[in-house]
């Protein structure tokens, strides 16, 4: 009887043990885990300067501490390192093979040096692997093949060398491989035939030798197949014609094909295995005679030569020049290629001199095989659906209609690099940056975890910002959100005149700002009642909507300084603590109405308010609107409340009108304030 009532005692003791040792391995793997980034750290930017938040005594997956670029799974271990475009100029350590739930690493846009460590093979969820951009050397690990789950591997524009590791054929999930812009040598391995979920394939500006291997154009899903700039000779296998566009392969002068533009045909035709065109054995053939008998072919495949196996004088004389002047002008096509290349991203004297300017970035954007452009994470999600690859591109009405490529975004805006920072909130980052189609854009980078919890509220949200098109609105051009890296991105159009804020306290001397005329203010200020009636008045698709956050840093200007309201309907998107946080900065600059302290409410006229606030920074340049600048509002004293910088070159009669305007707008009272479409007839505009 004792013995069956100890037995519950002796479980819950087991229980007790097997709990301790669980919750003893757990911390002995974040203890290893935190030891890892350290060693990572270490290494990656020996400076210390831009990890600085990596601390020894911290927990990466923890709530409270803050490892930038580092995010974790549900397990609590790390998943993803994302520090691209950080100018890391160290070099990739063993020790990352010590976070064995790693499942992406984005090392890519840096300035990391020596080789990539063959231990990264031990990585067994690994998915992406970006280490492109870089000034890596040495050999592609053949490590790398042991890393099934695989889905894109990126080293393009180092400098590595050696030959293409057939083991890469055994990563059976790789969509993309973008080897581009190295000094590979050797042949291309058949084994790369046996991918059966690649898409993409980039081998160009390297010194690859040798024919194409048929059995690229076997795999299924392959449409990018870019082999420029190399040494490749012989026969292209037929099948790549499926690939049209796609397939790129000048600058390989010994390549043959009929079937492709501007290859010549082959001798023999009928040899399609992507070998050398076969040639008539001869018994006791001397090497001089080889050589005789290419040159030969070489300068008379269109047929107008004679047949005889002698030469004349003449001939040989003509046959000389001829070498001589292919010689010149394949040394003058060889320098020019050179020239371009250099201008590219890959070079390395460009890595040591410092970033890329927007103008190479823009370059580098517009190349149509590069996978800089094509490459996406394979764990990005749209939204529509959990297992798209891709963002959304907005049609002008409104709605989803074209995929938007992240990777795109990221090197539009060089991988979000701080030369291209336009600003920064506790929030969001906004930088500037240029698409492939030429276009100016300004991408807002949000963290997750500032965004809505529910991704129902997350897309409502969404489709209410897709669904706001007007004028004096800045235009969304498009979203994209990246799961691994824990960030969505807003796609924005660019102004190129900046906000209002930026025009007002404008010292004396300072040449770098305008000082707005009076005209600009004016149509500044009507542009912006405009965009404001819009949001607050119901249309077709789009229900009424409060901005909740008006102020002058909102008021963005184009070229031709047409005023567009930024941030409409933005706090739709964002976590409630994000949105309270944020009406700091507003409260402290007098936009926040009165009644909002009493009711925590946002209502149409707290826009208003905010409106009114704006107008009299307009008016006055200046963006603390004292006491005194009121006193001049309502008194109509108005040499004391006009901006004195444009030297009384302004209309008295629409100053006056503009100031009651502003004094009825932020109004003590919400029922004292006009609604924005009686503001509009005031002003003697329409919409």
């Amino acid at each position: 009887m004792a013995s069956r009532r100890s037995l519950p005692r002796l479980l819950h003791l087991l229980l007790l043990l097997l709990s301790a040792a669980a919750s003893s391995s757990a911390s002995s793997s974040r203890g290893a885990e935190l030891d890892a980034l350290m060693d990572l750290k270490a290494a990656l930017d020996p400076s210390g300067r831009a990890l600085a938040s990596w601390a020894r005594g911290g927990d990466p997956c923890g709530r409270g501490d803050y490892f930038e670029g580092v995010s974790c799974d549900a397990r609590g271990r790390v998943a993803t390192i994302a520090l691209q475009g950080k100018g890391l100029a160290g070099a990739v350590p063993p020790a990352v093979a010590m976070l064995p739930g790693l499942t992406g690493l984005y090392l890519h846009y840096n300035e990391l040096r020596g080789d990539i460590p063959r231990e990264l093979g031990g990585l067994p969820d690994l998915t992406e692997l970006y280490l492109g951009v870089n000034n890596l050397s040495g050999a592609i690990p053949v490590e790398l093949g042991r890393l099934r789950s695989l889905q894109v591997l990126q080293l393009g524009y180092n400098q590595l060398s050696g030959s293409i590791p057939t083991q890469l054929g055994q990563l059976k999930k790789l969509t993309v491989l973008a080897l581009q812009s190295n000094q590979l040598t050797g042949a291309i391995p058949a084994s790369l035939g046996d991918l059966p979920a690649l898409t993409r394939l980039d081998l160009s500006s390297n010194q690859l030798f040798g024919s194409i291997p048929s059995k690229l154009a076997e795999i299924p899903q392959l449409s990018t197949l870019d082999l420029r700039n190399n040494r490749l000779s012989g026969s292209v296998p037929s099948g790549l014609k499926k690939l049209h566009e796609g397939f790129h392969y000048e600058n390989n002068s010994e390549l043959c094909g009929a079937q492709f533009d501007s290859l010549k045909a082959c001798p023999d035709d009928g040899n399609d295995d992507g070998k050398m065109p076969h040639k008539p054995e001869s018994t006791s053939v001397k090497p001089q005679q080889i050589q005789k008998t290419a040159d030969l072919n070489r300068n008379c495949g269109n047929g107008g030569c004679s047949k005889s196996s002698t030469l004349s004088a003449g001939a040989v004389i003509a046959g000389t020049i001829i070498i001589v002047a292919g010689a010149a002008a394949c040394s003058l096509s060889v320098f020019s290629w050179h020239r371009r290349q250099k201008q590219k991203v890959g070079s390395s004297v460009e890595h040591l001199e410092g970033r890329l300017s927007l103008d190479q970035s823009k370059e580098t954007c517009q190349r149509s095989a590069s996978s800089l452009i094509n490459v996406e994470y394979s764990s990005g999600w749209d939204t529509s659906s959990e297992g798209s690859q891709h963002g959304v591109r907005l049609s002008s009405e409104g709605s989803p209609s074209v995929r938007f490529n992240l990777e795109e975004v990221e090197c539009a805006t060089q991988y979000f690099s701080d030369v291209n920072l336009l600003g920064k909130s506790n929030f969001a980052a906004t930088y500037k940056g240029i698409m492939r189609d030429g276009s100016v854009v300004a991408v807002k980078s949000i963290n997750k975890s500032s965004c809505k919890s529910e991704e129902a509220d997350f897309l409502k949200g969404l489709r209410m910002l897709t669904s706001l098109r007007h004028e004096n609105l800045v235009g969304l051009r498009g979203f994209c959100r990246s799961r691994a890296r824990g960030e969505c991105f807003l796609v924005y159009e660019f102004m190129a005149n900046g906000s209002l804020s930026q025009y007002l306290d404008v010292k004396d001397g300072d040449a770098d700002v305008t000082v707005l005329d009076w005209a600009t203010r004016v149509s500044i200020i009507k542009g912006i009642a405009k965009g404001i009636d819009y949001l607050h008045s119901s249309k077709p698709n789009k229900p009424p909507l409060v901005h909740q956050s008006i102020s002058a840093d909102k008021v963005l200007v184009d070229h031709l300084f047409t005023p567009h309201l930024s941030g409409a309907g933005l706090h739709k998107l964002l976590a409630d603590d994000v949105v309270f946080s944020s009406l700091k900065d507003s409260a402290a600059m007098g936009y926040l109405s009165p009644e909002y302290t009493t009711t925590g409410r946002f209502t149409d006229k707290s826009d208003v308010y905010a409106f009114g606030v704006v107008v009299l920074q307009a008016l006055t340049g200046r963006r603390a609107v004292s006491s005194h600048l009121r006193l001049g509002a309502e008194s109509g004293r108005l040499d004391d409340l006009v901006d004195p910088r444009l030297g009384g070159r302004f209309s008295r009669p629409e100053a006056a009108k503009l100031a009651g305007i502003a004094l009825l707008c932020t109004a003590e009272a919400p029922a004292q304030r006009p609604a924005m479409a009686a503001v509009l007839q005031q002003l003697g505009t329409s919409q």
